[in-house]
C-alpha cells in the first residue's frame, strides 16, 4: 500500500536528487543498524518523505558521510543522520512488520513470514520508544482489516483507517505543530489508500479481492476516483502549506505536487496506449 508518496524524479534537479538519495540512504543505514540486512527490502520512499518533512520543520543537527554496501558495493552512497531519519526508520519496521504479516495470513507466502520475523526482533523496543504511533497503527490496520473483511461499501471508513494511522505517524511529539500535521496525514494517508484502490482494480477484480471501488458497485468511473484523489490531497497539501517549511521545501514541493500522481498518470497512459494500440 505505499510507494506512491514518493518524488517526480525528472523534475529534481542534481543537487535535490543527491539529498534525496542521502535521506534514503540515511534510512536504510539505520534499519540495517538495528534489524538487519535483510529489513532494508522493506523501505519504502514514503519515508523519505517523512523523514524531509520533519527535518525541514525541526532542522536538527545532521551527521552525513559516504558508504558503500551490499546494494550499491561499487559506488560509494552519501547519507545523512538524524533523530528524524532514525524515527522513520522505526515507524517503517512497525508498518512493514504488519504488512508482512498480513501477507502470510493472507497468502501463507513463506517469504513474507520471514520478513515479518525479521522486523519482529526490533518491534518490541520500537512500540517501547514510540506506544502512540504503534498503538495507532495496530489498532487502524485492525479496522482496516475488519472493514475488507465485512465488503465495506463506503470508500471513506476504509481510507479513513488509514488516514488514522499516517496522521499519528506525521506528529513526531505533541506541540505546535502537531495539529497541522495529524490533518495533513490524515488526508495523505487517505490518499494513499485511495490511489491504492484504484491503481489495483483491476487486479483486485480479477482475483476477488476486496477493493473499495468494486465494493461500491456499478462500472468503472474512474473521472469519479479522480475527483477523490484531487480531494484529498488538496486537503493534505492545504495544512502542509501551513508548516513554516524552509530547508528542502522544493524537494518536498515536487513530492507532494507531482510525485504522488507519478503511478497514477503512468497507468493512465499506458490503458489509452492499449485503447489506441
Amino acid at each position: 500500500m505505499f510507494g506512491y508518496v514518493t518524488g517526480n524524479w525528472k523534475e529534481l534537479n542534481k543537487d535535490q536528487q543527491a539529498r534525496y538519495g542521502a535521506v534514503y540512504c540515511g534510512i536504510c543505514r539505520r534499519l540495517q543498524a538495528q534489524s538487519g540486512g535483510m529489513s532494508r527490502l522493506g523501505l519504502s520512499y514514503d519515508m523519505a518523505f517523512l523523514s524531509l518533512l520533519l527535518m525541514s520543520l525541526y532542522e536538527p543537527e545532521e551527521t552525513s558521510g559516504k558508504d558503500g554496501c551490499l546494494l550499491h558495493p561499487v559506488k560509494r552512497r552519501a547519507w545523512v543522520d538524524n533523530e528524524y531519519i532514525r524515527y522513520s526508520a522505526d515507524m517503517n519496521v512497525i508498518l512493514a512488520y504488519y504488512n508482512c504479516l498480513d501477507d502470510w495470513q493472507d497468502d501463507k507466502k513463506l517469504s513474507a513470514k520471514l520478513m515479518a520475523q525479521t522486523y519482529g526482533k526490533s518491534l518490541q523496543t520500537i512500540a517501547e520508544s514510540y506506544p502512540r504511533q504503534a498503538a495507532a497503527i495496530r489498532e487502524s490496520l485492525d479496522a482496516l482489516n475488519r472493514l475488507e473483511k465485512e465488503n465495506c461499501v463506503n470508500p471513506d471508513e476504509p481510507a479513513g483507517a488509514f488516514g488514522r494511522l499516517m496522521g499519528e505517524i506525521l506528529v513526531y511529539r505533541e506541540d505546535l505543530w502537531a495539529q497541522s500535521l495529524r490533518r495533513m496525514g490524515n488526508a495523505l494517508g487517505r490518499f494513499i489508500y485511495l490511489m491504492d484502490a484504484v491503481v489495483d482494480y483491476d487486479r483486485d477484480k480479477r482475483k476477488g479481492k476486496y477493493n473499495p471501488f468494486l465494493a461500491m458497485g456499478g462500472e468503472k468511473d474512474p473521472a469519479r476516483w479522480e475527483e477523490y484523489l484531487v480531494l484529498t490531497m488538496g486537503s493534505a497539501t492545504a495544512e502542509y502549506e501551513k508548516l513554516p517549511l524552509v530547508q528542502d521545501k522544493a524537494l518536498l514541493d515536487n513530492i507532494l505536487y507531482s510525485g504522488v500522481w507519478v503511478t497514477y498518470r503512468e497507468r493512465e497512459k499506458g490503458k489509452k496506449e492499449e485503447r489506441h494500440g
